[in-house]
């Protein structure tokens, strides 16, 4: 068994709202480059810790971890479409590992993946479909979320069972880093709000398309300084990703949901599935990573950040 890490940040701005030739050629430069390192590692599994952003999940029900066990890309914003080559039988096994450690976790056989999901894999592997992928939803949009204790306990579950099925597998940490979207809170939207956020699996196209360019307005704003929006915080985001390069998977231990969201935006706290991802890759022992590149991009409302590691014993950051 061989296993390597790619966290990175997920914007559905990028491809959608222009910002900058530099910003734009840096950012799939590095995506390229890791494709690249990921097609020679040649994985036989991918696990990727993805949050939804209420178009999958709702709060009819909803986990605070799910492991889908069949799985579609919805192709919100243009982001991947058609079914994910989910493995049911190693995806229930997967589940039962994590019950087997203390974990609860949702199953699904009808997970709807979002951008959230969509965009790492498209850019990695330019489909969805690439490789066989065992989806893992964590809470980060639908307070009361789970804490970044239990998160580091399903990543560490996850990141066991994997360490013994003898496959080469590519674990992957898909959000965050600090962003603020519109995104409502349930505790104080309007009644048709909250509704749509109980349950809203079949919006029309003018909703979504209504939707997403308040997201792509909400970019331009942050650019030009005309939004209400929390700004980005490029000093929160890189000290949080060498914390997690040098191994403090607890650094987030202490903060509470709204001291988090004051520091990283509603949207921060999808770095919860960073550390997920880590904790996956530290158990199997001691690893090298690496900050391959950060940039804060109001355009694409993103802290902007793409990290690589893998373990000590297998020879360090190569992913090959």
């Amino acid at each position: 068994m061989a296993v390597r890490m790619i966290c990175a940040s997920h914007t559905p701005l990028m491809g959608n709202v222009p910002a900058g030739a530099d910003n734009e050629e840096r950012v799939r430069e590095h995506f390229a480059a890791l494709s690249a390192e990921v097609e020679e590692f040649d994985p036989e599994l991918v696990v990727i810790f993805s949050p939804d952003h209420f178009r999958g999940f709702f709060y009819d029900l909803l986990p605070s971890f799910t492991i889908g066990v069949r799985a579609e890309a919805l192709g919100d914003y243009g982001i991947g479409s058609g079914p994910y080559d989910v493995p049911e039988d190693l995806a229930l096994d997967c589940a039962r590992a994590c019950h087997t450690a203390g974990v609860d976790v949702a199953v699904s056989y009808r997970l709807k993946a979002d951008h959230g999901f969509s965009q790492l894999l498209m850019l990695l592997g330019g489909s969805v479909a690439r490789w066989p992928v065992i989806p893992v939803h964590v809470n980060c949009a639908g307070p009361p979320l789970p804490t970044v204790e239990r998160v580091r306990a399903l990543g560490s579950a996850i990141g066991a069972w994997a360490a013994q099925t003898g496959k080469r597998v590519l674990i992957l940490g898909s959000g965050g880093l600090s962003h603020d979207p519109p995104m409502p809170s349930i505790a104080d939207a309007p009644p048709h709000i909250v509704e749509k956020m109980i349950d809203n699996r079949n919006p029309t196209p003018e909703e979504l398309k209504k939707r997403e360019e308040s997201n792509f307005e909400v970019g331009r704003r942050l650019a030009d300084g005309t939004s209400d929006r929390l700004p980005l915080n490029p000093e929160w985001d890189l000290g949080l990703m060498q914390a997690l390069e040098d191994g403090k998977l607890d650094t987030l231990d202490p903060l509470s949901e709204a001291e988090l969201s004051a520091l990283g935006g509603c949207g921060g706290h999808e770095v919860r599935c960073w550390v997920a991802a880590y904790s996956a890759l530290a158990a199997s022992g001691p690893y090298e990573s690496k900050q391959l590149f950060y940039r804060e991009i109001p355009l694409w409302n993103a802290g902007m950040g793409i990290a690589k590691a893998a373990p000590e014993k297998e020879g360090g950051l190569a992913l090959a």
